[in-house]
Order: structure tokens, then sequence, then C-alpha cells
């Protein structure tokens, strides 16, 4: 199953944490939020239909997430957990590690922020640059 949620860049997206990425729904950004690289997302974890809920409810899903900006793309793979609520209407946060709250899609993803290539942050830190949040479970 597949569902994309289209987002906005910032002049503040920095994309250094080396544990998360994550996209929301607020219109702002401050350089304290290094794992953000999207703004004005079309909608936070809630707005993800319920049938991939259920999916990413799984803890034996693989979830590929990818980032598709221009001419760039980055993809991040990870897994589904019973302990995903999904229910942050604002945020969308994938991680390395196994941690979990209502803002968490998936766990135990093979990559984080400080990991996607520079250029294609630079083109994230134009305010009117769209880019798709591409959401695919398996």
């Amino acid at each position: 199953m597949r569902f994309e949620i289209s987002f906005h860049g910032h002049k503040n997206v920095r994309s250094l944490h080396p544990k998360s990425i994550e996209i929301t729904t607020d219109p702002d950004l401050t350089v304290n939020g290094d794992c953000i690289v999207g703004v004005r997302a079309s909608c936070g974890c809630l707005g993800i239909p319920d049938k991939m809920k259920t999916l990413l409810q799984n803890p034996q899903s693989e979830v590929t997430c990818t980032i598709l900006v221009g001419e760039h793309s980055y993809k991040i793979t990870g897994r589904g957990s019973e302990k995903l609520t999904l229910k942050n209407p604002h945020d969308i946060v994938i991680r390395k590690s196994n941690f979990t709250c209502p803002r968490t899609l998936s766990i135990g993803c093979d990559t984080a922020s400080d990991s996607i290539p520079r250029q294609m942050i630079k083109t994230l830190q134009n305010p009117e640059t769209r880019g798709i949040f591409r959401i695919e479970v398996k």
C-alpha cells in the first residue's frame, strides 16, 4: 500500500539529527528542529488512511519512506510496530531507534536526517520547494 504526503521546504531546514527524520504540518521551523526536512505537510500521522495504519501497526511490516524533491530522491527503510498509535495530527517521525510516541510512523530505520545528501537539503532550504513524502508498507 502507498500513501503520499506533500510538504514544503523552509529556510531553517538543517537535517543534522543522527536518529530521526520528521515532516510537520507547522508552517514555521526554528534551527533547533534539526531532524525536520519539511513543513506545511498535508497531514500528520493522524491523517494516514486507517488501512495503512493497520499495516504500520504490524511488527512484520516493512516500511519504505521516500523523500522526493525535484530531481532528488532519498529512500529510508524501517519496520512497523504494534506500539504505534499514529495519533499526532501535526507530525510524522521515522526513527532509527525503537522509541514510539503518537508522532512515530516507523522504527528501526536504516538512516536518519544527517545522512540525506546535502544537495537535497540545500534545495529544501528554499521555502518555494515542494516535496513528496511517500510511504509504502508491505
